[in-house]
């Protein structure tokens, strides 16, 4: 599962598009106050997180963006 095909299954899951950014795919606008998100990190890697008031907190990294998305996914549904 990539980016987009994430963003399609969190659609038809009803999943509310404020619960959740998808670095350059789905990124609300205005920034919600609280929301899990998937992002590229520094070293190549990817990374599931959490941004609570006002602050990001890093959940799990991960290997590759398949395996990302699949965590952001199990944290939604």
């Amino acid at each position: 599962m990539d980016r987009r095909a994430l963003h399609a299954a969190l659609v038809e899951a009803r999943i509310p598009g404020g619960y959740y950014r998808i670095e350059g795919v789905h990124e609300p606008v205005p920034t919600p106050p609280d929301f899990l998100l998937v992002r590229r990190s520094g070293d190549g890697g990817w990374e599931t997180g959490a941004f609570e008031r006002g602050t990001y907190e890093l959940i799990a990294r991960h290997p590759d963006e398949a395996t990302a998305c699949a965590h952001l996914l199990s944290l939604l549904v």
